[in-house]
């Protein structure tokens, strides 16, 4: 606590603290059924030729969610100052704020692209503003975020063409009865980026795909 506490840590110990501050939120709004990585992903410009999309793209922005990318640097970044200004404390004097700050943010860019290259291929990287909406209409999924009814929205999981998992905002069509989680639904609409889904007859219910968390 002393190290945390230092004020030789700030840019550290604030860095920690926005982290959590980061994680509470996108828990927060996941049971609301909304996304603060797509928001974030959506205000972040589509081309990675230079500038930071090129530093983006150099840190696999598009293997990972960008809110797990800034997740992964910021708890990098403090990780590495807590542990300069340890060994610092221990042989001499803690380091000057910055620095402890430039070193510790230098070493987290190539431990973020690391890092982002394992958690590629353990978490799917769920997004709606990468493909084309329409596509979906039409297509089954499950409740995974629910139950879904006429209120605030919920979320659906479904496959597309090439049988990738994918994410997505939804609400139930008028006079629906609420969707519990893990019910399927069918795609008929959507609405500001919000589906639209509906109970499927009966004769296009099937067995529910086990979500591996891996691309086929």
């Amino acid at each position: 606590m002393d190290l945390f506490l230092d004020p030789h840590s700030t840019p550290f110990a604030v860095a920690a603290i926005i982290l959590a501050a980061l994680t509470f939120l996108e828990m927060c709004c996941l049971l609301i059924g909304f996304s603060l990585s797509e928001l974030i992903g959506k205000a972040l410009p589509d081309d990675h030729g230079s500038g930071v999309s090129g530093l983006l793209s150099w840190l696999n922005y598009g293997g990972v969610p960008v809110l797990v990318l800034l997740m992964l640097f910021l708890g990098m970044f403090a990780i590495n100052g807590f542990v300069f200004q340890a060994i610092a404390r221990t042989l001499w004097l803690p380091l000057p704020t910055l620095a402890a700050a430039v070193p510790a943010f230098l070493v987290a860019i190539p431990e973020v692209r690391s890092l982002t290259r394992i958690v590629g291929r353990l978490v799917p990287r769920d997004e709606t503003y990468a493909v084309d909406l329409a596509e979906f209409i039409g297509r089954t999924g499950e409740v995974t975020v629910g139950p879904l009814d006429q209120g605030l929205p919920g979320c659906v999981r479904i496959k597309d063409r090439h049988s990738n998992w994918h994410t997505f905002r939804a609400r139930a069509a008028p006079n629906e009865r609420p969707m519990a989680i893990g019910a399927q639904v069918l795609i008929v609409d959507h609405k500001s980026n919000v589906f639209i889904a509906i109970t499927p007859p009966s004769n296009m219910l099937k067995a529910p795909d086990t979500y591996t968390g891996e691309s086929p």
